[in-house]
């Protein structure tokens, strides 16, 4: 039983991810199970029952995903979740969600590989995350959290996002942000479900209105291409008004860290032990992957001298960001195989560099 602090409840990340999809209207849920994700498929077994909603622990990752398109089709909301390895195994389905504009929410609490690696935390996904993962050009929002309480939070605009942009959505969090337990308050609930959008295209019974068509096949010559620049100007509007982030102690910092997910959570204790040395090195957080939040990053960047990205991974994230500020020179410290880079070891590389 979880145990309320102060209206807190004091519950993992993966917990907290299972409520904040059943708090936001998640409709139907199916997934398989695999370490380090498995708290979640537990919890959403347990509390959809609860709701009288359809669970279905499928037969494989490939059915779970495909179980989830059927659902987005009339119009519910519909979620998954996996680590690495079964991710891999869901790309095509996402691609099909994408290529037909459908609305899901899909988690990846990401392990270390490749292959199927071992169980600790990684962020080696992030390539895969934020380029589409599959075939043929599109992309998925993609929302990081570094907490248990943001994972709430990003799960519920998860939601949001997907029934916006008729796209799927992925909440990308690593095994130690799933696992670790936290008090998450609630509250934040339910201030965008003002938001929803009437789902006229969704295939719930054509009585009075003509047959809506979903599809991905156009064969007819020229169509396609007319399709998918539709879903280039979406991505434009998406890379316009969706870059997320946070910082710490970045307005007067000459030098930044750049980290999201668990790292950020070791990098903003970094920044406390370097202020401390009478460095002034702030925190920049992405919180969206994808669209990265490039704006954001170069209007902190403008004053400082050093920058270090740290990743749990051999070095992804830090090309999004060399990528946003084009002639500045930037360092990359990075674990992977599920090594955790500590805070003190951040203080020694940055005063290397200094």
């Amino acid at each position: 039983m979880l145990k309320e602090i102060n209206k807190k409840i004091l519950m993992s990340g993966n917990e907290a991810i299972g409520e904040a999809a059943v708090k936001a209207g998640c409709g139907f849920y199916a997934g398989y199970p695999i370490t380090p994700q498995n708290e979640l498929i537990a919890y959403m077994a347990r509390r959809m029952k609860e709701k009288n909603l359809p669970f279905v622990q499928a037969e494989s990752e490939l059915a779970a995903i495909n179980m989830v398109f059927g659902a987005a089709v009339s119009g519910i909301r519909a979620m998954t979740s996996s680590s690495s390895p079964g991710i891999s195994l869901k790309q095509e389905g996402i691609s099909y969600l994408a290529g037909c504009q459908l609305p899901a929410v899909i988690v990846n609490v990401m392990r270390a590989g490749p292959g199927l690696g071992n169980i600790t935390s990684a962020q080696s996904d992030y390539f895969q995350a934020t380029r589409g993962g599959g075939h043929g050009d599109y992309f998925t929002i993609v929302l990081a959290p570094w907490s248990a309480q943001e994972a709430a939070e990003v799960t519920d605009k998860a939601f949001d996002l997907a029934d916006y942009y008729r796209n799927p959505v992925l909440v990308l969090a690593d095994a130690i942000v799933g696992q670790m337990m936290e008090p998450v308050d609630f509250s934040y609930k339910n201030k965008s479900q003002k938001n929803i959008i009437s789902k006229c295209w969704a295939l719930n019974g054509a009585k009075n209105r003509p047959s809506n068509i979903i599809r991905s096949l156009f064969l007819k010559e020229g169509v396609l291409e007319q399709f998918n620049e539709k879903l280039r100007l979406k991505r434009l509007k998406i890379n316009k008004n969706e870059q997320r982030f946070s910082t710490y102690k970045a307005k007067d910092a000459e030098y930044l860290i750049i980290a999201y997910g668990s790292q950020a959570r070791i990098a903003f204790e970094a920044v406390d032990l370097l202020r401390m040395q009478n460095i002034n090195a702030g925190l920049f957080r992405p919180i969206s992957l994808w669209p990265y939040p490039e704006r954001g990053l170069k209007s902190v960047a403008k004053k400082t001298k050093k920058i270090l990205v740290v990743e749990q991974s051999l070095g992804q994230m830090v090309e999004d960001a060399r990528l946003s500020l084009p002639g500045e020179t930037i360092h990359f410290l990075g674990k992977a195989g599920g090594g955790i880079p500590s805070a003190a070891e951040i203080v020694r590389f940055f005063k290397k560099i200094k």
